[in-house]
């Protein structure tokens, strides 16, 4: 079992900056890729971002793509989302979650932070 806690989120005015930070135990954090979801209201969860266990490599979704910075430190078990000129519609609920680095689907997820942002 991998345990993931998120934490970081709050209320920013647009244009602000907020970073997330999800801490895991339970395993060798090294042998999990790391990903961000998203879930606004009334929406379905969208993926943000992304980064492979080593972190040599990143992803991002399009609506990010220049503003966003995933990063993760296997020494300190922590991944991070640096999250630079906040939208209103970047307001969800944020969750980390982890996937064995040998297979293909998200199988833990932390319980979410808030981060909203007002115009």
């Amino acid at each position: 079992q991998v345990q993931l806690v998120e934490s970081g989120g709050g209320l920013v005015q647009a244009g602000g900056s907020l970073r997330l930070s999800c801490a895991a135990s339970g395993r060798t954090f090294s042998d999990y890729d790391m990903g961000w979801f998203r879930q606004a209201p009334g929406k379905e969860r969208e993926f943000v971002a992304d980064i492979r266990w080593s972190g040599a490599s990143t992803m991002y979704a399009d609506s990010v793509k220049g503003r966003f910075t995933i990063s993760r430190d296997n020494v300190k078990d922590t991944v991070y989302l640096q999250m630079n000129s906040l939208k209103p519609e970047d307001t969800a609920v944020y969750y980390c979650a982890a996937r064995s680095r040998w297979l293909r689907r998200y199988g833990y997820w932390g319980p979410g932070t808030q981060v909203t942002v007002s115009s």
